[in-house]
């Protein structure tokens, strides 16, 4: 199963406003990496619309193939089942990882029972992951293995530029006494990687494997 998130790291968001029945319901969308940064985006939103008189939420944090993924949700004094449920139903059916969503409703004055609240804040979220998918903010979320690349200063930035060219994913380079690049390959790839790497270095580098992990990948 393909999975996305948004584009930018930790802290990257997104918002949109929706109203119905006179109702305003503002969506926050904030990737985070853990529970606690989590729970942070939450209060955050209760400081600033300290007014409102609900701050609904959910979040998922991990991959859906990993078994201590981590999914929660918030009525927050809605009727049960009207609120935190549908934002997170709209994140999974998305298939939205390592985010979080808040939506903040400035009450209106007519109740929408519970058929209206389900969709209103569904639809909130909704709306914001659409914006996102048409400012192209979303990346996928990927497993990937990990290499690590030795380089002399001199010669890493023409490497760098030639792998980009190849479609090869680069995550990052240190540099100290020599410049070490840090790629990833799809799982069973990575003898294609290595032959990559061997042929733009002329076979003088070798890759060291350093484990996996989940990466930002461009969207197909």
């Amino acid at each position: 199963m393909l999975e996305y998130t948004l584009r930018g790291g930790p802290g990257a968001s997104a918002e949109a406003e929706l109203e119905a029945k006179r109702s305003r319901f503002l969506c926050r969308i904030v990737r985070v990496d853990n529970e606690a940064d989590a729970r942070d985006v939450i209060e955050q939103a209760r400081k600033t619309h300290w007014d409102a008189r609900h701050h609904c939420s959910a979040f998922v944090l991990g991959s859906t193939t990993e078994p201590d993924q981590v999914r929660r949700s918030n009525d927050d004094g809605e009727p049960s089942g009207t609120a935190g449920r549908p934002i997170l139903d709209v994140i999974t059916g998305r298939n939205l990882v390592d985010c979080v969503v808040v939506v903040t409703r400035y009450f209106g004055g007519t109740l929408l029972g519970t058929g209206g609240l389900i969709r209103a804040y569904s639809d909130a979220t909704a709306l914001t992951v659409d914006d996102l998918r048409a400012q192209k903010r979303l990346v996928l979320r990927e497993r990937r293995e990990l290499f690590q690349l030795a380089l002399p200063h001199a010669d890493a930035g023409r490497v760098e530029s030639e792998l980009r060219q190849h479609g090869v994913t680069v995550i990052g380079t240190e540099y100290g006494s020599a410049a070490v690049m840090t790629l990833a390959a799809d799982p069973g790839d990575e003898s294609a990687l290595a032959e990559r790497v061997a042929g733009i270095t002329s076979g003088a580098r070798s890759l060291e494997p350093v484990g996996s992990e989940w990466v930002d990948a461009e969207l197909r």
